[in-house]
């Protein structure tokens, strides 16, 4: 430690002048950016700003700071075991002073001028540098240092293995007149000495210097210090199968040192202190009397070795039988262990099958719940048609909304579903945002107006045209949220705002925040709202209406799209919905897309329509919307017979019910495919989990409709293959 502040003291002394000039605020610059090189062992860029801030003090000629540079750049060097670039910084250093005011930095240049020779072999001129080193300290009225440089001395001849120059310097030092100065340099001797005599086997010397070291670390309190003495007087017996006293002193090694541990971690009161020293005599007192006790019973049964020795053999059985019943328990454990993580496994099986289970009872019953609903809107469709009178207007308009409700119902349950079972695919194709959020919000115009509200969309000029990403799920993602906006806002505002948040190479990131002035969200519901069938309370349900499934299809769709939603909400003032997705940039312009015009009832007038279905209402509802198109309609209602009648007679189209008695519509249509590949062959089908577009279509059917049918969107779908 005193040797650290002797080098603190050295380079502050250096460095405090050139800091307190303006003319060297760039050598101070390469200094502490060296500095901060060294501190993170990047040597290379150290010596490159150290070489900088040299080359800064030649021109400048600022002759002391050069010296003091010089000197660090060929420590660094030493550092690094280049000891020739070492040698040459300190020669420079020194040759330097001789026109300058000699100070510190010169003692150390010549102190590792020795150093440096004494790691080459070279001990002669080694000493001679040692001797001008310490004869400088003298001159300069500091002789106190001199122990310092003189352990380091003997450090480097140890760590060199010139042992016998090691011992005759540290003795050198244990040989001084006593002071506060140098308590500890001396401690360090003694206990460099132990180690020294316990490498050449010289056990009796060694216990006497470590001894020593103990007695003059007393008297500076340092636990570090004393720590490393104990460990070392502990390794010593144990070598000497001593066993008693190497515990002894081992136990007061971890009890010194978890007491630094503790200090380290947090401040210990004075009360702990002292409790702490009173533990530590009672131990001293404890092994001392050990020691005496262990002399007496040595000095007794001389004699008896070989009964000790027994009796180790006889400790060493039991500790082998020990370690036996140890492994033992260890085997039990890991038993035990197995046994538990097979139970956590069935665990996680049985909530995983738990929730295929749940996904596939929606996906079931919201499959068969498309049956009936078919019937209801088909019918509704039906009898509004047929203009009803005015007083039967109002219950079927009741009616129609009712099935729309429950059809959108369904189909968020379906989605939920899909994500749930990670059956959802991400797109990547070329879209116009731009254009995507003027249709979103041309299609929501009307419930603005019914609700009063300015609805305003902001677009950040600088997105671009065209981006590569997902518009279907993106277009779903800002329905629902405008959609909810718009509902639960009055006379109010709801503004969609699209901003490029940043732009690198060729992506983008576009932030999204849709605000509104609505009902607002109670603090404790902000996280609830995102689950599943949660409104935030039962009369927001009430009074809006809704099926609590959007934000939870918003949620995971934005995750699934690599994005994280947030809200702000205060009741009463509005919510904040934000959110922001990248993209990759499209640098080629988006092809014209051709919009598909309205089919038109030319298009559909007396052509022949096969209907394979099993259902008599769904017949009944499907013929009833294809005569009113002038369509001609003949009705199979199993797959078996809509083969064999295909196979003579020709029909315009094949409307094919997936789920049919007998084969089913799929193996109907492979089939049917297997001699007839003209004809347009549609699926009808109420698509459940299990069930997707491109795996109807991969069997032979040229396009799916789905139950309930949506009329413009069931006569567009078959006019599309009519000329």
């Amino acid at each position: 430690m005193k040797y650290c502040l002797f080098i603190a003291i050295c380079f502050f002394s250096s460095f405090l002048y050139p800091q307190t000039n303006k003319d060297t605020d760039s050598i101070y610059y390469y200094n502490r950016l060296a500095n901060s090189n060294l501190s993170n062992k990047k040597y290379n860029e150290a010596i490159l700003y150290t070489q900088k801030s040299i080359k800064l003090c030649e021109n400048r000629g600022k002759k002391e700071s050069l010296a003091n540079q010089t000197f660090k750049l060929g420590k660094i060097y030493y550092n690094q075991h280049k000891y020739e670039d070492a040698l040459n910084n300190f020669y420079k250093t020194v040759s330097l002073f001789d026109n300058l005011k000699p100070n510190c930095t010169k003692v150390l240049a010549l102190h590792y001028i020795g150093i440096v020779n004494t790691a080459k072999g070279d001990p002669k001129t080694a000493t001679l540098y040692f001797t001008k080193s310490r004869n400088l300290l003298e001159e300069l009225n500091i002789p106190d240092y001199a122990e310092t440089l003189d352990y380091q001395k003997a450090m480097v001849l140890k760590n060199s293995n010139e042992l016998i120059p090691a011992i005759r310097t540290f003795r050198n030092i244990i040989q001084k007149k006593d002071n506060p100065q140098i308590l500890k340099t001396k401690a360090d001797s003694y206990y460099q000495l132990g180690l020294i005599e316990t490498q050449l086997k010289h056990n009796d010397s060694a216990i006497i210097y470590f001894n020593n070291a103990l007695k003059y670390n007393a008297q500076k309190t340092d636990l570090h210090q004393k720590s490393k003495i104990v460990l070392a007087i502990s390794q010593h017996y144990k070598k000497n199968r001593n066993f008693d006293l190497a515990y002894s002193y081992l136990d007061e090694h971890y009890q010194i040192e978890n007491y630094l541990l503790k200090v380290k971690n947090s401040k210990i009161d004075f009360n702990e202190f002292q409790k702490f020293k009173k533990n530590q005599a009672l131990n001293n007192t404890i092994k001392k009397e050990s020691e005496e006790k262990i002399q007496l019973k040595t000095y007794r049964y001389s004699k008896l070795v070989s009964i000790l020795a027994i009796a180790l053999i006889s400790i060493l059985s039991l500790l082998s039988l020990a370690l036996y019943k140890n492994n033992i328990i260890r085997n039990q454990n890991n038993l035990l262990l197995r046994e538990k993580n097979k139970e956590l496994i069935l665990a996680k099986n049985n909530a995983e099958k738990a929730t295929k289970a749940r996904s596939e009872f929606l996906s079931t019953v919201s499959h068969e719940l498309r049956t009936p609903l078919n019937a209801i809107n088909g019918i509704t469709h039906i009898l509004l048609e047929d203009k009803p009178k005015k007083r039967q207007l109002k219950y079927l308009e009741s009616l129609k909304f009712s099935g729309n409700y429950l059809t959108t119902f369904i189909n968020e349950i379906l989605e939920i579903n899909k994500i749930d079972s990670t059956k959802v695919e991400v797109e990547n194709i070329s879209f116009n945002l731009k254009e995507l959020l003027f249709n979103i919000q041309s299609s929501l115009k009307e419930l603005a107006l019914a609700n009063k509200n300015y609805f305003n969309l902001e677009i950040d000029k600088g997105i671009p045209d065209n981006l590569i990403g997902d518009p279907t799920k993106l277009s779903q993602i800002i329905l629902n949220l405008i959609n909810n906006a718009l509902k639960f806002t009055h006379n109010g505002h709801v503004n969609v705002i699209a901003k490029l948040q940043g732009k690198e190479n060729d992506h983008a990131t576009v932030f999204f925040e849709i605000v509104d002035t609505g009902i607002g969200i109670p603090e404790d519901k902000l996280q609830t709202v995102f689950e599943s069938f949660s409104q935030g309370s039962i009369e927001v349900n009430r009074k809006y209406g809704g099926t609590g499934l959007g934000l939870t299809i918003v949620k995971k769709l934005i995750e699934i799209l690599g994005g994280e939603i947030k809200l702000k909400s205060e009741v009463g003032k509005g919510s904040t919905f934000t959110f922001k997705l990248n993209f990759k940039i499209n640098n080629e312009p988006l092809e014209s897309q051709q919009e598909i015009k309205p089919y038109s009832d030319k298009q559909l007038k007396h052509k022949s329509i096969l209907l394979i279905e099993d259902n008599k209402i769904n017949q009944m509802i499907t013929r009833k919307m294809l005569e009113n198109k002038a369509i001609s309609c003949e009705i199979i209602d199993n797959g078996e017979e809509a083969v064999e009648l295909l196979k003579v007679r020709r029909f315009d189209m094949v409307l094919m019910d997936v789920h049919l008695p007998g084969i089913n519509g799929t193996t109907a249509t492979k089939l049917i495919r297997e001699f007839d590949k003209s004809t347009p062959i549609i699926a009808l089908t109420a698509i459940s989990l299990n069930e997707n577009r491109d795996m109807l279509i991969s069997f032979g059917m040229d396009d799916v409709i789905t139950k309930p049918f949506v009329p413009d969107e069931f006569y567009s779908t078959i006019a599309k293959f009519f000329d």
